[in-house]
């Protein structure tokens, strides 16, 4: 649901009967002049052909692992399962049962290993015939094509927002649709918003320890930051490449905050260190933790081309971990980050559709929903915003800051 004039934007809200019928309701959130779309993404059919071929196997996607012994490199072929008749160098996290594997190099040590890169591979699970449910004109077809819009009048009752009173708040059920845009702002429908100024973001992140773990849609936090926080600067830690770790730092605030990539699987054709490189569960598993330490969360884009048992099982690891961080210090702040919705049309449907990231955004829902974290529900808001890109635009990052400064401020 939008209204581009007042640069407004809400999801729908789905329901299947189970039966090839479904409701789709709207709620409307503003007055004035309202388009609705409805995008059938891919039919079931596709739909079917897509949960089978990602369940079929591991190897759409090669890794490279490079070792270094002195000034002799070599690069070796590596992968998330064993597969190879070759001696391997095995890599593993115990706790979480996660193993990474490479080829052993000849004349070195597995513990030689540096760096790790990926390539795609031609490798399809899709027929001819399945094929051909993905092209450009078969996906996203519009159900409203002969829609016009609706005339939204005011409403002389108080507006429901008016009734919230609830300060949000680490550990609250976030409701479909949780919030809409109006004037690119994201206003929450569930609990009242803090308005932050700088002032006031400065007081709070006062004496604060701030990791961000995940995949490069939180780096854009670290990097939005600074941009409005002038007194953050970014602290050399000699790091290369683009998924080094940043930090930044306000020393005279005593303010921290470092982003983190997760482990495998990341997915870049550049080399990046593997020296430092850590699963998310056992970088939690090193954090103290206090009140005025909080942690955000981010995982899934990078595990779209993969079995749905790998996803699974990563999650099941960070619940687990954040459970033993709240067992030595309940007062740590934790907030997961869902997925962001990515380009619909111009992505590798089998690899990367957002089929496969609704799944895992649903399985994320389940799997913390008992746990006492924060949500930012950046698949709703991405869709609300209309951002139909992986890394969307500064005034979205800045909207899924404001929200995690909303849950520890």
């Amino acid at each position: 649901m939008s209204s581009p004039a007042l640069k407004a934007g809400a999801s729908g809200k789905v329901t299947d009967f189970n039966n090839s019928t479904y409701l789709v309701t709207f709620t409307l959130f503003w007055e004035g002049q309202v388009s609705l779309s409805v995008l059938l993404i891919h039919p079931s059919e596709g739909v079917s052909a897509l949960w089978r071929a990602r369940n079929q196997g591991y190897d759409r996607i090669t890794f490279l692992g490079k070792f270094i012994n002195g000034t002799s490199q070599v690069i070796t072929k590596c992968h998330l399962v064993p597969n190879s008749n070759s001696e391997l160098c095995e890599y593993l996290y115990g706790r979480g049962q996660e193993v990474f594997y490479c080829t052993k190099p000849q004349h070195m040590p597995c513990d030689a290993l540096t760096h790790v890169s990926t390539r795609n591979q031609k490798v399809s699970y899709l027929t001819v015939k399945e094929n051909i449910l993905f092209q450009k004109s078969k996906v996203g077809v519009e159900m409203m094509k002969d829609f016009k819009h609706i005339h939204v009048s005011q409403c002389n009752s108080k507006s429901f927002l008016e009734n919230i009173k609830e300060k949000c708040q680490i550990g609250m059920e976030i409701p479909v649709p949780g919030g809409y845009t109006l004037q690119r702002k994201w206003i929450t429908t569930s609990c009242r918003q803090i308005q932050l100024d700088t002032n006031k973001i400065n007081g709070c992140l006062k004496g604060k320890l701030i990791y961000l773990l995940g995949d490069s849609t939180l780096r854009q936090w670290i990097e939005y930051l600074p941009k409005v926080m002038k007194t953050l600067k970014f602290f050399d830690l000699h790091g290369t490449g683009y998924f080094k770790k940043y930090l930044l730092m306000d020393a005279s605030r005593h303010t921290q905050i470092q982003w983190k990539k997760h482990s495998y699987p990341f997915l870049t054709v550049q080399f990046y260190s593997v020296i430092d490189d850590g699963y998310i569960a056992r970088e939690i598993d090193r954090i103290l933790g206090d009140r005025n330490t909080a942690i955000v969360i981010t995982f899934g884009q990078h595990f779209r081309p993969f079995p749905i048992n790998m996803f699974i099982r990563r999650a099941i690891n960070i619940r687990k971990a954040i459970e033993r961080l709240f067992l030595r210090s309940p007062d740590t702040k934790v907030i997961i980050k869902t997925e962001n919705v990515r380009e619909t049309l111009n992505t590798d449907i089998e690899r990367f559709t957002n089929f496969h990231g609704y799944i895992q955004y649903l399985i994320m829902k389940d799997i913390f929903k008992d746990l006492n974290v924060g949500v930012i529900d950046a698949w709703d808001m991405t869709i609300a915003y209309d951002a139909n890109m992986l890394h969307p635009p500064d005034y979205v990052v800045g909207n899924q800051i404001d929200m995690f400064l909303n849950y520890i401020c």
